[in-house]
């Protein structure tokens, strides 16, 4: 037994170099990918406008939904329109930014958050 011993650990060290080579070959790949993945960043960086933060997309998916909810359970009375919700929560009001949160406030009323009085005219539940 004590000599199989010995004989499987010096089989196992003749195979360390082959590891050894092996592990600093993936070592060398991934440290080259994380370098490029860093420059990749740079480049996205400098394309980014300085006065825009970068925030996580369902942080400001869910801060929008609650500005929203939050809006219409304060006005419980009031029909709002799209665009002037936009200009009450200081939105951008361009098409497209509009007809984003025309989505959203459709999925708010389909989830039963809110109803649609009207075409194009949302309010809180009562």
């Amino acid at each position: 037994r004590l000599l199989q011993t010995e004989h499987d650990e010096t089989a196992r060290a003749e195979n360390l170099p082959e590891q050894i080579e092996r592990l600093t070959t993936a070592l060398t790949e991934t440290e080259d990918r994380l370098a490029q993945l860093a420059a990749t960043r740079k480049v996205i960086d400098g394309l980014t406008p300085p006065d825009h933060a970068t925030t996580p997309a369902e942080t400001t998916t869910a801060t929008v939904y609650q500005r929203i909810v939050t809006t219409l359970n304060e006005h419980p009375q009031k029909v709002f329109r799209v665009r002037e919700l936009h200009e009450h929560l200081g939105l951008p009001t361009d098409e497209p930014s509009v007809n984003v949160t025309r989505s959203r406030l459709g999925r708010l009323v389909r989830q039963g958050f809110l109803e649609q009085p009207g075409r194009g005219r949302y309010q809180k539940r009562t």
